[in-house]
């Protein structure tokens, strides 16, 4: 049996362990590969081939199971061309069948979930078909510096072989290839840089802030793991004072240990749920959503997400939207992002809660930054405009007292 026949049985082999494809499935993945069998070099093959295949998980499904060429082929034709799947690729690829997905837009439509072309905001100046090729594209690795001397990684970096893209129109930020194993440097450990996504790093950006901030005292009401407190405390500076909450410890445990890597612990307090009578200058609501803006880097999402899905995170979304509201104080800023690129989980929350809540007026955030605008209030992080997943961000004033 040739190298490449044996790479395939055994990736067919995870591949239908790894159905049906759920929020579960990196985790699942994570630990087939984990198998002691699975050297280094294995796992990253495998990697690549498996997240081709959920990419491709609807043209792959419409295929004869037993036709396991055809199944070569179609990975082979679209996964990266890397050290590991060189014998994968010289076996199954065609002669003139490699398929980029930007030169063929129907195909890769088609290959996104069928409320995705319903749920594409028409005021946009793209195409649903126009943004699809974006979301199946293999994403590489932004970096945000968080110090003012970032020599010293970017010396770590060049040891290692990595070449790192400065954005200027982003001055902290770099690009780095796909799979780069940032984590492992010293300067990561010190807390000179983080790992975010260029369009997750542009919802902040847009506010020019501290320029237009209220003031320094935040809330950052869906924390998570803290990449965005992270990066308030950074543009807020020294007095910048944040408190980030969420629903779960161990990503505010993740968060505490962020922070005080990168030197902020005196700037962001963790909590379980705000005090209800606190009032902030800027609260941020990075709302739980369907993630269809990442579905470059978690494929998975496309096959376990519906209409349902988006409408049941649309409720949950105004709901935290509201609570959030209350906790601004007269003057100040409440911001609205999701990484979703749905209308129904961006624009309809945001025009929904201004209807809803006239005590609250349209501040749009104040650099687009070639990104389009949406409304009144929103900017639309378009997927693959500067090599970034997609993202949604509108931005609330709260009436001043008379």
């Amino acid at each position: 049996m040739s190298i490449a026949h044996n790479q395939l049985r055994i990736a067919r082999q995870l591949w239908a362990r790894l159905q049906p494809l759920d929020r579960a499935t990196p985790a699942r993945l994570q630990t087939l590969l984990g198998d002691r069998r699975f050297g280094s070099r294995d796992r990253r093959l495998y990697r690549e081939l498996l997240f081709t295949a959920m990419r491709l998980s609807r043209a792959l499904a419409s295929l004869d199971p037993a036709n396991e060429t055809g199944w070569a082929g179609l990975i082979a034709a679209h996964c990266a061309a890397t050290r590991e799947n060189e014998a994968f690729r010289a076996a199954y690829s065609r002669p003139g069948h490699e398929a980029p997905l930007h030169r063929h837009p129907e195909f890769a439509l088609s290959l996104l979930p069928d409320w995705f072309a319903s749920e594409h905001d028409p005021a946009l100046p793209l195409t649903a078909g126009d943004l699809a090729p974006s979301l199946l594209a293999r994403a590489p690795v932004w970096v945000r510096m968080q110090t003012e001397h970032p020599d010293e990684a970017l010396a770590e970096w060049s040891a290692r072989g990595w070449i790192a893209e400065p954005r200027p129109d982003f001055p902290d930020t770099f690009k780095l290839p796909p799979e780069t194993n940032l984590s492992a440097c010293d300067s990561y450990q010190a807390g000179h840089y983080e790992i975010q996504d260029l369009g997750s790093q542009a919802i902040l950006a847009s506010l020019d802030l501290p320029a237009r901030s209220p003031g320094p005292r935040w809330l950052d009401a869906c924390a998570g793991a803290g990449g965005k407190s992270l990066q308030l405390a950074r543009l807020l500076g020294p007095t910048a004072r944040i408190d980030a909450t969420d629903i779960r410890p161990a990503a505010l445990a993740e968060l505490r240990t962020r922070a005080t890597r990168a030197g902020f612990a005196s700037r962001i307090r963790t909590l379980p749920r705000p005090d209800p009578a606190t009032r902030y200058d800027g609260v941020l609501v990075d709302a739980p959503c369907s993630g269809s803006g990442t579905w470059r880097r978690a494929p998975h999402l496309m096959a376990c997400t519906g209409e349902a899905d988006l409408a049941a995170a649309a409720r949950t979304q105004g709901e935290i939207l509201r609570d959030a509201a209350r906790l601004v104080r007269p003057g100040g800023l409440l911001v609205y992002a999701t990484c979703s690129v749905a209308r129904s989980e961006n624009r309809a929350v945001a025009e929904a809660f201004l209807a809803g809540h006239p005590d609250f007026v349209p501040d749009a955030p104040a650099l687009d930054l070639g990104f389009p605008r949406l409304g009144a209030c929103g900017l639309a992080i378009i997927p693959g405009r500067l090599d970034n997943d997609g993202f949604f961000v509108a931005a609330f004033r709260r009436a001043p007292l008379p």
